[in-house]
């Protein structure tokens, strides 16, 4: 039963004109939004319209489409433009089809999205990556075009944070398949303004790891952009493992630059990066510190605290997106399973994380759930001192002893 007081506390409270306080410490006081990584491939194969129709089903605000190019121009959802781990493309075609490209640095043999019509591609089956997830859907699903997706989220009036993979490669590609070196960006801008128009206010996210094609973005649309930051892994102290190819935004690798992506979360980085983007999504390491004891395992380090990356963010004025979380790999500081994969978003989210990439957005949505609203205790704390009076006989005027 709800006390007495609390109505009264309402009633003062409503009567005195405060207003309460935003109800979480996200940039704009709204709650986090949950984009389904690739969908939920936590169950489904990645990047499938089956995987993106379960995140929304889940709970899901955005969907996440990773985009490659084939060979005719259409933007098709891969996580890489690499095909061998996500599709069954070696039971389709020879092995004549397998190329060797250098892919942000790395000489790699293997059937490349780029090599393939929009028609070979449609031909192709999905397959779930990780072998420690379920195998059972392999080969149902097909292989979504950017349109797609597009016709899926706006049926279902969520938002999608599509990803240009590797644009600097595909710039190279795009020319030698008879496009510009823009094309990549130019048919995402395309597409975009011709289902949402050209708005700020769309339900729409463009995200990279480079800089250049989102400083390029920038200038072309006012849809929000996002800028995302890598590393390799975490170093025992805490602080991110910077290894090629995740040292550097590629297109800053590829012309001899010396920006790092720790650079980009210092404040100096970071006022950079709000110069031609809305949101920064760092790893999510980048934004809590965890610490190894002895030979402890991911799980078992000691959660530290904020970086002040967060708020360091908040302060340039972009909004923070961390990723990824997922119930059954790279849970630093939590123990491995669901209720550990809760229990981390629960953390990140009390910090100020504005959204949260994650496998299983179900898991995402119980977190969100589960975190005590600002509000709430404020109103709690507002009562009680409000009842302290009311119960201790009336207030007493200014000035009194």
């Amino acid at each position: 039963m709800i006390p007495r007081g609390f109505f009264i506390v309402a009633v003062v409270v409503s009567a005195m004109g405060v207003r309460p306080v935003c109800a979480w410490n996200t940039l704009d006081g709204q709650q986090p939004v949950i984009i389904g990584h690739r969908g939920a491939p936590g169950y489904l194969p990645d990047n499938t319209l089956e995987s993106y129709a379960l995140a929304i089903t889940q709970g899901a605000d955005f969907i996440e489409p990773d985009l490659v190019m084939t060979k005719d121009g259409s933007l098709i959802c891969r996580h890489e433009p690499v095909l061998d781990d996500t599709t069954d493309v070696a039971s389709k075609f020879g092995t004549d089809r397998m190329v060797t490209r250098m892919l942000d640095g790395v000489s790699t043999t293997a059937y490349f999205a780029d090599t393939f019509t929009l028609d070979e591609i449609k031909t192709l089956r999905a397959v779930q990556s990780r072998p420690d997830r379920d195998q059972g859907f392999n080969g149902l699903y097909g292989i979504p075009t950017l349109d797609d997706v597009i016709a899926l989220a706006k049926s279902n009036n969520v938002g999608i944070c599509p990803e240009l993979k590797h644009s600097t490669y595909m710039a190279t590609e795009a020319v030698v398949n008879g496009f510009t070196n823009t094309y990549f960006e130019d048919s995402l801008v395309a597409t975009l303004h011709s289902a949402y128009g050209n708005s700020a206010s769309a339900p729409v996210v463009i995200q990279s790891f480079e800089t250049k094609n989102l400083r390029y973005l920038n200038e072309k649309t006012a849809i929000r952009l996002e800028q995302l930051v890598d590393a390799f892994d975490v170093n025992p102290d805490g602080s991110p493992s910077l290894v090629a190819p995740y040292r550097q935004p590629y297109d800053v690798a590829a012309t001899n630059g010396t920006l790092t992506f720790a650079d980009m979360v210092t404040p100096a980085g970071l006022a950079t990066i709000k110069q031609y983007a809305d949101i920064v999504s760092p790893w999510k390491p980048y934004l809590v510190k965890t610490v190894a004891e002895g030979g402890s395992s991911i799980n078992d380090r000691t959660v530290v605290g904020s970086t002040g990356v967060i708020e360091a963010a908040h302060q340039a004025g972009l909004q923070v997106y961390a990723f990824t979380f997922r119930n059954d790999d790279n849970q630093y500081g939590f123990a491995k399973g669901p209720a550990g994969g809760q229990a981390e978003i629960e953390y990140y989210l009390s910090l100020g994380v504005d959204g949260v990439f994650a496998d299983y957005p179900d898991t995402a949505l119980a977190a969100v759930a589960a975190v005590p609203e600002p509000e709430t205790w404020v109103m709690l704390a507002s009562g009680l001192v409000l009842i302290g009076i009311i119960v201790s006989g009336q207030a007493k005027p200014r000035g009194d002893a």
